[in-house]
């Protein structure tokens, strides 16, 4: 027991411990592999996702017939709505013979919706309800993304139509051109050459992945309402789609041999057998996403996750202060108003703690937004006659909602107020101004979060 005690506190000390810049580039690969990977189960350990991926899989079942009637509305007007049931086909796939029978039955449900007999309130509803499944997707993801706000009335109705609309006919023209490609004369000549024949067979083969792993990516920069760069959604589309494709090939081995559920279950057999391949589907969406989140913002692997970011309200005001004087010099030196990811990145620390800090000092009015939903800041009030004291007590009384103490003349009360004025006296008429001339460089002022990750799992909280 010592010996393997000895061992845990010696890997502990090499994943979380040791400083990263000092080790060779794939010491530092393994130890960014190991994070990620804790830090991936710690979300999963948490419950939220799986819970997440089960309402999706309810919303699916309910909305997957509107989704594919509006999508099958517009794709007929292009004449490639023929397409829609091989599309269908691949993606129940791993159903094995099953996917054959559900998608003629989902094919014949959208067949028997007729628009015209529907009316307004009808195709209103059927709006909805396809619009609805988007929204809950959106909902799912903003987590992963800890984002906590939606999107505005406009952008939804322009986000939701080219997923519902534009996605899909992507997925088809992807198709249709690979279909082309395969039976022209100039690639039947190429087969008969050989390495090039194995290449192209080769290739032919990785076509199923590569359409995963783009439509995977163009979901991840899509669907969730924040900026998220090319390159951490196509990271999470590749471990996505390859564990999309991988535990696709199992299940369908699995339904090969599940005849007992079909003695136990009967007819309801098969409706088991998609709902389970939908709960893994999403799953394992909502990890490409979560691992996505992760490459963009590797801030939280050195705290073990997002779970384990947990600032000391010593930090929070610090880190007020850092995102004030960052704010303050871009304006001074006429750059553009930095937003939530740049300040996050400038100051190496999380998007969650900082998010919490701009809420706090947009409340208290000492910066505005710059406009737009993804807008920068700009400072609220003039430097010169902001003090350092008002961003300190934006963050101090950010959403004092209820009062815990009584006032008046208690002892308590009385320690709180000198409290209060000694911090006034030590920060004095300081200005933002000031402080800002006096600090030479702010970016990474704040430094790095230090958690110790074995605390933060225990905890389990995060600040919002």
């Amino acid at each position: 027991m010592r010996v393997l005690r000895g061992l845990q506190e010696r890997l502990h000390d090499f994943v979380w411990t040791e400083p990263q810049p000092a080790r060779p580039r794939w010491q530092r690969a393994m130890v960014d592999l190991a994070r990620l990977t804790v830090s991936v189960g710690r979300d999963f350990s948490s419950g939220a996702l799986t819970l997440r991926a089960t309402g999706l899989v309810f919303t699916t079942l309910l909305s997957l017939v509107p989704l594919i009637a509006v999508s099958f509305s517009v794709l007929k007007g292009f004449g490639v709505h023929n397409r829609v049931e091989p599309v269908l086909l691949r993606l129940l796939a791993p159903l094995g013979e099953r996917a054959a029978e559900i998608t003629d039955r989902i094919v014949g449900f959208v067949d028997n919706i007729k628009v015209g007999v529907l009316g307004a309130v009808g195709v209103a509803l059927l709006l909805y309800t396809a619009v609805s499944l988007v929204q809950k997707i959106e909902e799912a993801f903003n987590y992963t993304w800890n984002v906590d706000r939606r999107r505005t009335l406009v952008r939804r109705f322009s986000d939701y139509f080219s997923v519902i609309v534009i996605g899909p006919m992507l997925v088809f023209l992807a198709l249709g051109i690979t279909a082309s490609m395969a039976s022209s004369s100039v690639v039947q000549a190429i087969l008969s050459i050989e390495p090039f024949g194995s290449l192209l067979r080769l290739g032919t083969r990785l076509v199923p992945y590569v359409l995963v792993i783009s439509a995977f990516t163009f979901i991840y920069i899509l669907i969730p309402n924040t900026r998220v760069r090319f390159g951490p959604a196509l990271f999470g589309g590749v471990v996505a789609g390859v564990l999309w494709e991988t535990v696709g090939r199992v299940f369908a081995a699995f339904v090969v041999t599940s005849t007992n559920y079909t003695a136990i279950y009967s007819g309801f057999a098969i409706l088991l057998l998609f709902m389970i391949w939908l709960h893994l589907s999403w799953i394992i969406l909502l990890t490409g996403s979560t691992i996505a989140f992760y490459r963009q913002y590797p801030e939280y692997l050195a705290v073990g996750g997002r779970r384990g970011v947990r600032l000391s309200p010593a930090q929070c005001e610090r880190l007020a202060v850092a995102v004030m004087l960052v704010v303050v010099r871009d304006w001074y030196e006429g750059r553009p108003p930095p937003y939530r990811d740049h300040l996050a990145h400038r100051l190496s620390v999380p998007v969650q703690p900082v998010d919490h800090v701009l809420n706090a000092l947009l409340e208290a009015g000492v910066i505005v937004p710059s406009g737009g939903e993804q807008a920068g800041f700009l400072p609220g009030r003039p430097p010169e006659r902001t003090a350092v004291k008002a961003v300190l007590d934006a963050v101090r009384h950010y959403d004092e909602r209820m009062r815990i103490m009584p006032d008046g003349d208690a002892p308590d009360a009385r320690l709180m107020r000198d409290v209060d004025a000694a911090l006034e006296q030590a920060t004095g008429t300081v200005t933002v101004a000031e402080l800002a001339a006096r600090v030479p460089a702010v970016d990474a002022m704040a430094g790095p979060v230090e958690v110790a990750p074995e605390r933060a799992a225990s905890d389990g909280r995060a600040s919002s």
